[in-house]
């Protein structure tokens, strides 16, 4: 079912573009307001032409359910309970405010709360082992390398009582409801009772019974909208408490469903919950295009914010997308500039001024341009998916300053080097220290992209100075030595340095070469598995003598 929402009275500039190409599943309708509000209304399209100043949306499937809890947003107070003074307040309202008991006592018990020296958050006596009954996830809520602090988040017996009886009042009343559902209901009301004590724990805090009763609805539930809506609930728990191992199963559990003929929204929310994964376990080469295709149709506020998402996006494009991708998908995707650019930047992406082509803005990359195929050229930023979020949501988004994120991003393409590894530092202070998702793999992230900066101004030239090189990128000659010193050990530089001459000399084996070695050296492999299959053979053979 499609629904028109036709542009009332208004005085303000508006601006459209609708993209009605066949191989699209839906129309991408992209409006931009300037100053005020826009007053719209919802009614039956016509069989008539649409005017060009409607917005056509396809809704494909039901509205998703299970997508409030848990709140993703807690976690990220929790990660940053040790450095973030207002994140202890938020906590302490987010307990009172949902009875989070379960929660609360993971937290803040004396013994075995995540929060307290004798925790599962701090090292254990080696004289007294864990006693943790079996639990089908497991909890990494506060990340390793991260500063400790004992007693953050005090236990109050009282309160905690005063939240589980809370909790126990709320369960019976859902007990009673699904009891009455099952006399004299159907299955859909049983149901709804089932998914109420499911949210219910969700909201709470208990993983394992939230797991529990989200996999009892699942046995129930008949609608694959439904199940996938369940699965998505489950993910969400996995990543609120850090299990990696139990969202992958998750992921691809989800993946098998959509595949069965899952409707396109949650093919489409899928996606960005697939990026979040991979980013989590570092694989940001396959994170990026998930990603990176989210930003224009992005629905899942449940997972993170919008904001929250270019970050994730500018990120691991910029570390594993190639020069002509990252410029089309990174340095001039409207999305992107909407956020990370300047003033003007941002109005000429919000009205399409700018093109995502790749080689959108480049004079030496005409070639590529000429290739494109017309009419794809002018793309403009996906405004109706940026509006999709409640007003709530809209409140909730952080205001952050992108200024960093914008001048890696700029200085790598620019070849600014001195600029970029400036903006590194400030990037990794700024957003992968202070993001959970981020916070692990963060020294592996800038020295990979320091890798990548290497590797692009290397590759322009046959020989470099060391010295020269070393103020381009304003570090000092020993830092660049010993820094490429390990990539050029691990074979990710094909380069020599020569510190008596004071240059480095690039080396680039033809194809040739590269593929004698690769057979040399799996030929080594083989042989050495052949022998030892022989020595087995032989010893199974003198047995049996």
């Amino acid at each position: 079912m499609s629904y028109v929402i036709s542009a009332g009275t208004c005085q303000d500039k508006l601006i459209s573009n609708t993209d009605l190409s066949s191989d699209h599943h839906f129309i991408k309708a992209f409006v931009f307001l300037l100053p005020s509000k826009l007053q719209t209304s919802v009614t039956p399209p016509r069989a008539s032409h649409t005017s060009p100043l409607s917005i056509i949306i396809a809704t494909m499937g039901s509205d998703p359910q299970f997508a409030k809890y848990p709140n993703l947003g807690l976690a990220q107070s929790i990660f940053s309970i040790s450095t973030n003074p207002t994140a202890v307040k938020s906590i302490q309202n987010a307990i009172q405010e949902h009875k989070m008991a379960p929660l609360y006592r993971h937290l803040a018990h004396p013994v075995e709360g995540m929060l307290n020296s004798s925790g599962e958050g701090s090292a254990q006596s080696p004289l007294k082992p864990p006693t943790r009954r079996e639990s089908i996830i497991s909890s990494n809520l506060l990340p390793a390398g991260r500063p400790r602090l004992t007693n953050v988040l005090p236990w109050d017996a009282t309160i905690y009582e005063e939240l589980k009886a809370d909790n126990e009042k709320e369960l019976a009343a859902i007990q009673k409801e699904e009891e009455a559902a099952e006399e004299n209901a159907g299955e859909t009301e049983i149901q709804a009772a089932r998914g109420k004590r499911a949210e219910f724990w969700a909201r709470v805090g208990d993983k394992d019974k939230a797991i529990t009763a989200y996999e009892k609805v699942f046995e129930k539930a008949g609608p694959l909208g439904t199940k996938i809506d369940i699965v998505l609930a489950i993910i969400r728990v996995g990543l609120f408490f850090g299990d990696k191992l139990f969202v992958k199963k998750q992921v691809d559990r989800a993946n098998m469903l959509v595949e069965s003929g899952g409707d396109w929204d949650r093919r489409n929310r899928l996606k960005a919950y697939k990026g979040l994964h991979l980013l989590t376990i570092r694989s940001y080469n396959l994170a990026a295009p998930f990603l990176l295709d989210s930003l224009s149709t992005f629905t899942s506020y449940e997972l993170c914010s919008y904001s929250s998402l270019v970050i994730y996006a500018v990120l691991a494009g910029s570390l594993s997308l190639k020069r002509v991708d990252f410029k089309a998908k990174v340095v001039d995707a409207p999305e992107i500039k909407a956020i990370l650019g300047d003033g003007e930047e941002k109005v000429a992406a919000l009205t399409g001024q700018i093109s995502a082509g790749p080689a959108a803005g480049d004079e030496e990359m005409k070639d590529v341009s000429s290739s494109a195929t017309p009419g794809q050229a002018s793309t403009v930023v996906n405004l109706a998916t940026l509006g999709t979020g409640s007003a709530t949501q809209a409140e909730e988004e952080t205001p952050m300053d992108f200024t960093p994120l914008a001048s890696l991003v700029n200085s790598l393409y620019t070849g600014n080097y001195r600029s970029f590894f400036v903006s590194l530092a400030a990037v990794e202070e700024n957003f992968l220290s202070q993001d959970r998702y981020l916070f692990e793999h963060r020294a592996w992230f800038v020295r990979e992209m320091r890798l990548r900066g290497y590797q692009q101004l290397l590759q322009s030239y046959r020989v470099v100075g060391l010295d020269t090189m070393a103020a381009n990128f304003g570090v000092t000659v020993e830092f660049l030595d010993r820094d490429l010193a390990k990539f050029i050990a691990g074979d990710r530089i094909p380069c020599t340095i020569d510190r008596v001459k004071g240059i480095i000399e690039t080396t680039r084996p033809d194809d040739k070469n590269k593929q004698y070695a690769d057979v040399v050296k799996h030929g080594d492999t083989l042989i050495t598995k052949l022998q030892k299959y022989g020595q087995a053979v032989r010893l199974r053979g003198s047995e049996r003598a």
